[in-house]
């Protein structure tokens, strides 16, 4: 009696994970757009109160969720970059094309939290391919969103192989870049 309780029950608890699992793999509709929210003011991100998520795996640059790119050196333990040192920029673009890719992987991701590509990240958010459409769902803000688009991908290669622009491969940008001659 006590095996029938249990092999009964394990199925019920099967069968809705199966149905949980199909309803989030059913890619819905994306009505309401993605929470743009800014954690902090646009102040001094020095501030030892508040905590930045950044990009983390930059060897020698990292860029915080305010847009600061500094130099890892330059990062504090709040995981914020110093504004105060000079070499500390705001949404830089210093190795991105008008295209949106750019050559740094950091500068890509600052140069995308700039506020007025909101609406370039809304309507890639809109016109996400199917494939692409949950991942890019699973993010909850504009930097998740920034350092997903940034990071290479299927997108940026042609022939499974070659980099599209073996320079500029990091794209926050609608389009990928170009196919390159064959």
């Amino acid at each position: 009696g006590l095996s029938l309780v249990y092999f009964l029950g394990s199925t019920l608890k099967q069968e809705e994970r199966t149905v949980r699992d199909r309803n989030l793999l059913q890619v819905q509709e994306h009505e309401q757009p993605i929470v743009w929210k800014v954690k902090f003011s646009s102040g001094n991100g020095s501030q030892l109160s508040n905590q930045c998520r950044n990009s983390v795996q930059g060897k020698l640059l990292i860029t915080d969720e305010l847009g600061y790119i500094c130099e890892r050196k330059d990062l504090l333990v709040n995981g914020c970059c110093n504004v105060n040192v000079p070499s500390t920029k705001l949404h830089s673009c210093d190795s991105c094309l008008p295209n949106g890719c750019c050559s740094v992987y950091e500068y890509c991701v600052s140069c995308c939290l700039q506020p007025n590509k909101q609406h370039l990240l809304e309507r890639f958010l809109n016109r996400a391919a199917i494939a692409f459409q949950n991942l890019f769902m699973a993010v909850e803000d504009r930097f998740e969103l920034c350092l997903a688009k940034c990071r290479t991908s299927s997108q940026s290669v042609q022939h499974e192989n070659t980099y599209r622009d073996p320079i500029a491969k990091y794209c926050y940008g609608e389009y990928p870049p170009e196919l390159l001659p064959v």
